[in-house]
This record gives C-alpha cells, structure tokens and sequence, in this order.
C-alpha cells in the first residue's frame, strides 16, 4: 500500500528536504541537472504546496509541489523559459488579474514505482488540490510522453507562447511542452472517467483507493486535506 498525503511547503521542511533529494536523484538517472522546479527555495515559499507519496515504512517515493503566482516569486515555468520566451510573464500575470494561477512541477517517482499509475495518479491529484487550494487555472510544463496524460486530467496545450507551445527544455536534446487548465472548477477538457476521480479525491480527501498501471494494482490511502490560500503580494 502507498500514503499520498498533501501539506504546505513551510509546514514540513523535512519532508520537503527529502521530496528535493529523491527528485534530485531520479534527475540523475535521466541525465539532468539543471531544472528550476528542483531548486530549494520554496521550502520557505508560503504560495507552496507539496504532496508525497509514501510506502508503508515511511520512505519517500514520489511527488509533485504546486506553486502560487505571486508578485514576490516568479514560478518555475517562468525561469524555465524566459530566456527563449518574454510573453511567459504576461501570460501568467494576465491567468493571475484577480484571480488564483500557478504551476504544477517537480513531478517525480522513484524507478520501484515504475509502471504502477503513480504518475496519472500524482497528475490527477494535482488537479483535485488545485481546487481544492481555491485556484482558478494551473500550467505544466512536461516532457512529450506526459503530454497526453496531463490532457486526459483536464490540461490544454498552451499555444501562445514557444513554438505552439513546446520548448528546447531542460537540455537541447529535449523538448518540454507548457499546458494549462483554465476552468479548475469546472474541468471540461477532462476525460470523464478522469474527471469523475478528481472530483472524488475532493470530496473525499482522506479516503483508501486503487489504482491501477501497467504492472497491476495499488491500494493507496489519501490524507490530502489542505487550507485555502490566502494572497499575498
């Protein structure tokens, strides 16, 4: 069984200094070292929210952070692109005119979880605390495999910006694409089936689930009961 539990980023620097160490090596594995959303400084960034996936034993296997568009901390999509695309910090600052934006980033899962759903599981979770967090929109900026499956979870592809919205990132041998939910409340670019256990994990954030991946089925227990955010400048 696996324990998805969800907190704020100032509220357990612990957790976030291992969620930062196994992040860090699974980009090791892949060849990568430079990535904005690995670097440490929204340990201390209350417009943060982190969720972890745990095994039985305590020991951290995966995880994903949402971070807040605030005027203090731009968002990693932001760094990411900014040196190849200008428009990327208009096009946050008008997702954020009076309303609740940010990214979901640092998505990650140790190799023993491979093919077992966790990244689906972690995207569609993402999904459900952005909402839950009282958001209006949430980008991503992902690799091509994970295209289709941030689109399953309401995502659409963001073609303003970059070359229809795909990016020379993080090496030059590799290509990021940046997507966006725009109606989290609504979600109607989901898939149904999708939508139906997103919409589930919010009304039922302490809950016992399965779910299933390639390599079978996993039983999962959620506590992901987080506050509202509360805006800042």
């Amino acid at each position: 069984m696996l324990k998805v539990r969800a907190f704020r980023a100032v509220d357990d620097i612990e957790s976030c200094k291992l969620f930062a160490e196994g992040h860090a090596n699974v980009l090791r594995d892949y060849g990568i070292t430079k990535v904005t959303s690995s670097r440490n400084d929204w340990f201390y960034n209350t417009g943060v929210y982190v969720a972890v996936v745990e095994s039985e034993d305590g020991r951290m296997l995966g995880g994903e952070r949402i971070h807040l568009a605030n005027k203090k901390s731009p968002l990693p999509i932001e760094d990411a692109v900014t040196i190849v695309e200008k428009k990327i910090h208009p096009l946050i600052a008008s997702y954020s005119d009076n309303k609740i934006t940010g990214e979901l980033c640092g998505l990650w899962n140790a190799r023993e979880l491979a093919g077992k759903g966790v990244s689906i599981l972690l995207t569609k979770l993402g999904v459900a605390m952005a909402h839950m967090i009282g958001m209006d929109s949430l980008f991503v900026l992902c690799a091509p495999y994970t295209v289709s499956m941030c689109q399953t979870a309401g995502f659409e592809i963001e073609t303003s910006i970059g070359n229809e919205g795909t990016f020379i990132y993080p090496k030059l041998d590799l290509i990021a694409t940046a997507l966006v939910i725009k109606d989290i409340g609504i979600l109607s670019n989901a898939e149904p089936e999708e939508r139906k256990q997103i919409f589930s994990i919010i009304e039922n954030p302490v809950s016992f689930t399965h779910e299933s991946g390639p390599k079978g089925e996993i039983e999962v227990e959620y506590n992901i009961r987080l506050p509202k955010y509360e805006r800042y400048t």
